[in-house]
């Protein structure tokens, strides 16, 4: 899939991800279900790889 986006369009996404990766970390790190933390690192390594190559 091809996504154009605008710059600040880009930049609003860029940010998006780094505030969900942010909470994401915080939330990792105060879980205690191992199953649901595997779940959280799954996404988060998502997020990472997409906040990558918007740059």
């Amino acid at each position: 899939m091809r996504l154009e986006l605008s710059q600040a369009e880009e930049q609003i996404l860029a940010d998006t991800l780094k505030t969900s990766l942010s909470r994401l970390s915080d939330e990792i790190s105060h879980t205690d279900s191992h199953d649901y933390r595997e779940f959280l690192k799954g996404r988060k390594e998502i997020l990472v790889k997409l906040s990558e190559r918007l740059h």
